[in-house]
């Protein structure tokens, strides 16, 4: 009796079989979240380009002209701030560290390059996405529950032509203009903390400004402030308009986790696309 028994377990599997399917969990929930981030990556980048073609459709400039000031003439006054204080303390930071060396007359020429080459990119998209990027997720998010794209689509009004491709566009025209507003006044800082608190030469900070900065490196860091403005426009457009299909929530709590999405995914990946950017370049 006990061995017809035995052989019905090992014929369904018998406790092999649920210690099996036990050690593949894991790896299970791996792999639907490696396919659900493959899917969504694949969705955002469809999203763009169907976005991207329809920022060159007529009467689109006057809602260009408003994301612009929305998000790049508001923005300008907390990136002005930030990098005041970015400059001022890497001025303090380098020029200590540069003293125990000898070497305090490259101030200028280490102060520079690290604002313009990663600092101003990174830290003007991030102060961006803080400020900007969570109001336009929010902003799509609420007209997405509200059922207020769904009366443009009736309308016969394109939704993404409409609330997406301006803010794409304004944010591809903001963010190397922000930047340079950020190295600039960066430099600034890094003179006051430099030269005006600490003693550094003048004529030194300001020759090594000039001779150390090529227009390569300028030209870097605009790029990475166009592919930053990609990133982060797409992705905060992207968590409002499909804000209504989350799983976990649905309302203003979805709209809320949607902003919240939008923020860490945007900041994540402004640093991935810096790395990835920075090696290609280099």
């Amino acid at each position: 009796m006990m061995l017809d028994e035995d052989k019905r377990d090992l014929s369904r599997g018998g406790p092999g079989r649920h210690l099996g399917a036990f050690l593949t969990v894991p790896f299970a929930v791996f792999g639907r979240s490696a396919i659900h981030w493959i899917n969504s990556s694949g969705a955002a980048v469809i999203f763009f380009l169907l976005a991207f073609q329809k920022i060159f459709r007529p009467k689109q400039l006057s809602k260009i002209v408003q994301q612009v000031y929305y998000i790049g003439a508001r923005s300008s006054l907390i990136i002005m701030l930030v990098g005041l204080f970015t400059g001022m303390v890497l001025g303090l930071q380098m020029h200590s560290a540069l003293v125990n060396v000898g070497a305090q007359g490259y101030l200028g020429t280490i102060v520079a390059l690290s604002l313009i080459r990663e600092l101003g990119p990174v830290l003007t998209a991030i102060m961006i996405t803080a400020r900007a990027g969570s109001a336009i997720t929010a902003e799509i998010g609420i007209q997405r529950i509200s059922e207020q794209v769904d009366a443009l689509a009736t309308m016969r009004i394109d939704p993404l032509r409409y609330l997406v491709s301006p803010r794409i566009a304004a944010a591809i025209l903001s963010f190397p203009v922000l930047t340079a507003m950020f190295d600039l006044v960066g430099i600034i800082g890094g003179y006051i903390s430099g030269v005006l608190i600490m003693g550094a030469n003048s004529g030194t900070y300001i020759y090594r400004v000039q001779a150390s900065v090529e227009m390569k490196d300028i030209t870097h860091g605009f790029v990475k402030a166009v592919v930053f403005a990609v990133v982060v426009s797409t992705v905060c457009c992207f968590q409002g308009y499909f804000a209504h299909m989350r799983e976990d929530s649905h309302g203003a709590k979805a709209v809320g986790l949607a902003t919240t999405s939008a923020v860490v995914l945007s900041c994540v990946l402004i640093l991935l696309s810096d790395y990835i950017v920075t090696s290609l370049l280099i």
